[in-house]
């Protein structure tokens, strides 16, 4: 599917991105939320209707918009209805700190701000902070000196005429995590969206007559690259979920009977925990499981796939460079594979020491890919963007991969995970999946702990399974019995639940910290395997 041919350059502008769904399947629901159902003509309309109520605030082309949502079937039309205007979208991550979303308000030099009513005090605090918000947008709420987005909606005209944009024009600015100080603007132009929408359509095998569950945040590439715009392109359906909660997510694949959702490994646990509710809902709707954004044990992906009795595919992605390896839905899958290069992706895997080595089959390495999907760079960041991307166009991943012979690719963790343990490489994934095979570990994460001689040494967190009866030096033995010395864990903890970030992903550094604090002094050197 292409964009529709519009007049000038309307057809680049990624707004666009429903249009033709709302030509040919007008009345087809396009979003569900709760009772909310919106059909494509809706949309279409809703979406031009953001877009004039923009044009009349006096958002111009490149101007920058912050949608501060929670999971709402409002935040696609917001998005797009941005876009529509020739203006730039902002999602934000609703959980960061108040000083951090001040900080992305002003960074990206939002003109505006349209904001849940739930969040109307983090959008007050940014108006009286940020230096460049003229105006707020408030849903469902309400904030004194405020705009009452219905209202304005209401009165907006429904027949836009989409702003015309050249192909590398800025689209979005998604700000990524700021493990190391504040988060950085990644640039995403239009032509870099739609491929990213054609992309995922297409290697998943989307049609009109798929139906995605977004359980994750909209704000994050997972549900956003994976759920909301290919089901918007191909004119499928989309239902939003307000949050992610493992039964309320099982009882409304029973109630909405979606094909596909998308979700990360602690999500897809946590799902598989839920005995009593899988046993009671009927989840054969399912038809395809897509699980990403983070490393995914084997022993999750055969879980998952005998629960659900679906296809399940792994993929990897980043927000620099889309979606780019995927395990095919149909083909050769190799359980623990995040698959191959997504076509229209060339990828390298070079030597962390010797980038212009390129690693043979099975050896580690970094992973840099090549795309339309590529960033432009980092907003106000030309250091960083020279540091990530290469004069030729290259990403630089930082995240560890091998390849076998065949070409799949297989994920073995960030290069800020790799603990260097007296000068030995160990990948906590690699770790982890030893750590798995014990019948009585429900779940297990590897970080790195001081160590007094080896300056690092892993150490491993494990959710043990019911009624089990293991200990921390069982736990040792059983990996040293099958893994090599250097990488056993150290230390081993137990944990009923792992934390999640705000996009649902492992967070190694609460587990960092927390070992920390339970090993004040670091790991002692004092016996031979220490």
């Amino acid at each position: 599917m292409k964009a529709a041919k519009r007049d000038g350059e309307a057809a680049n502008n990624f707004g666009e991105l429903a249009r033709r769904a709302s030509i040919l399947y007008a009345d087809r629901v396009a979003i569900e939320q709760g009772d909310v159902a919106l059909t494509y003509s809706e949309l279409e309309e809703r979406t031009s209707r953001v877009a004039a109520m923009l044009a009349s605030l006096g958002v111009s082309p490149g101007s920058a918009v912050l949608l501060l949502f929670p999971n709402d079937y409002r935040f696609p039309e917001a998005l797009l209805g941005v876009l529509r205007a020739g203006g730039v979208a902002v999602p934000a991550n609703t959980r960061l700190a108040p000083d951090t979303l001040v900080y992305l308000a002003a960074h990206s030099e939002a003109v505006a701000i349209i904001a849940h009513g739930d969040l109307a005090e983090q959008a007050e605090r940014i108006r009286a902070e940020a230096p460049t918000v003229r105006h707020v947008v408030v849903l469902d709420g309400e904030l004194d000196g405020a705009l009452p987005y219905d209202e304005l909606l209401a009165a907006a005209s429904p027949r836009f005429e989409t702003v015309p944009v050249a192909q590398d024009d800025l689209a979005l600015l998604m700000y990524t995590s700021g493990s190391t100080g504040m988060p950085k603007g990644c640039m995403l132009s239009h032509a870099s969206k739609w491929f990213q929408a054609r992309s995922s359509a297409r290697t998943m095998l989307h049609d009109e007559d798929d139906k995605a569950l977004v359980m994750g945040p909209l704000y994050h590439a997972n549900a956003l690259w994976a759920c909301m715009l290919p089901m918007l392109f191909v004119g499928g359906g989309l239902v939003i979920l307000p949050g992610f909660e493992p039964v309320a997510v099982i009882e409304a694949v029973g109630r909405y009977r979606p094909t596909y959702t998308s979700g990360t490994p602690s999500m897809f646990s946590l799902l598989l925990a839920e005995h009593e509710a899988l046993a009671r809902v009927d989840v054969t709707s399912i038809e395809l499981l897509l699980c990403g954004s983070a490393p995914v044990p084997e022993e999750l992906m055969e879980a998952i796939t005998e629960q659900f009795g679906c296809d399940v595919v792994e993929s990897y992605g980043l927000t620099e460079g889309g979606a780019n390896v995927v395990t095919p839905r149909w083909g050769i899958k190799k359980i623990g594979s995040t698959g191959l290069p997504v076509p229209g992706v060339r990828i390298r895997v070079v030597d962390v020491e010797d980038p212009s080595r390129a690693v043979g089959a099975d050896e580690v390495g970094e992973l840099w890919s090549i795309s339309p999907a590529n960033a432009l760079g980092y907003f106000k960041n030309p250091d960083t963007t020279r540091e990530k991307f290469t004069p030729d166009g290259w990403l630089k991943t930082g995240d560890l991969v091998k390849r076998d012979a065949q070409g799949y690719v297989y994920f073995t963790g960030r290069r800020d995970d790799m603990i260097n343990c007296g000068g030995e490489n160990v990948y906590p994934k690699e770790v982890e999946a030893i750590l798995l095979q014990h019948p009585e570990i429900a779940d297990a994460a590897v970080v790195p702990a001081a160590h007094t001689i080896k300056g690092q040494a892993p150490v491993a967190w494990v959710i043990p399974r019911k009624h089990a009866t293991f200990t921390e030096k069982d736990v040792k033995e059983f990996f040293l019995a099958r893994g090599p010395a250097y990488a056993h864990p150290r230390r081993v903890f137990f944990i009923d639940r792992f934390p999640l970030s705000s996009t649902n992903k492992l967070d190694r550094s609460k587990l960092e910290a927390e070992a920390r604090e339970r090993l004040p002094n670091g790991l002692q050197g004092k016996t031979a395997r220490g």
